[in-house]
């Protein structure tokens, strides 16, 4: 009788990087570091690298204190923090040029600060309810909604608005803002940063195991997640 080969039945299962960002939604630095690190992913992939990557996104907040339910001009919250209107502007200035050579628009004239708890806990669900990847597209409308459109994310309207732009029932959503629900998910991310002494954003956290720390150059990311794929 002839030898019989065995047959693979299924493909091993390979558990996925997993890629824990602690950002806010009112963090210009964390919209340039969310295209920079996704750029550096997709060229990942153009390079062969076909391991899976989970991106999560979770809660930090620049701004704790903000009061619900009020937006103030930005440049009014930056003048108030760092010294005045003058150094207010000219760091709006820097950051919008810095954004544009990633290709994001920032209208920081319009831009109003507010409370994020909202977006926060709207990200957390629809992470439960969607998945990693809709919660990336989720947030990268919430990032728009504030930096490009001058939209206040700390309204629960808006915040529905910017997820039924992505198909998912802003009803539910609306409803679920008005409990508490997400709180505690919202609380267990800032104590998550607590825990890994991450006290700036954005952060990027790789297996719970490598931290890289702020908006890092595209090169930078890719060589990290070499480093970290090739164990």
């Amino acid at each position: 009788m002839a030898a019989v080969s065995p047959i693979e039945l299924m493909s091993p299962i390979v558990s996925p990087v997993r890629v824990e960002i602690w950002s806010d939604v009112v963090c210009p630095w964390c919209f340039i570091g969310k295209r920079r690190f996704e750029a550096a992913i997709a060229r990942l992939r153009e390079k062969g690298v076909t391991e899976p990557i989970e991106v999560v996104y979770k809660a930090f907040q620049l701004d704790p204190t903000a009061p619900a339910g009020v937006a103030t001009p930005v440049v009014d919250a930056y003048a108030k923090k760092f010294g005045g209107r003058e150094r207010a502007e000219q760091i709006l200035r820097h950051v919008t040029d810095v954004a544009a050579q990633d290709n994001i628009e920032f209208n920081m004239d319009i831009a109003v600060r507010a409370n994020t708890i909202l977006a926060h806990r709207a990200l957390h669900w629809v992470l439960s309810h969607h998945g990693a990847e809709t919660q990336s597209a989720f947030k990268e409308n919430l990032l728009n909604a504030y930096f490009t459109k001058g939209r206040n994310v700390g309204d629960a309207d808006v915040v529905a608005d910017c997820a039924q732009s992505l198909g998912l029932d802003a009803s539910a959503l609306r409803q679920w803002l008005d409990t508490d629900e997400g709180n505690s998910e919202v609380l267990e991310d800032f104590q998550g940063a607590a825990a890994r002494e991450i006290t700036a954003v954005p952060s990027f956290v790789i297996d719970n195991k490598f931290l890289i720390p702020g908006a890092q150059d595209i090169d930078v990311f890719i060589n990290v997640m070499e480093r970290v794929l090739s164990k």
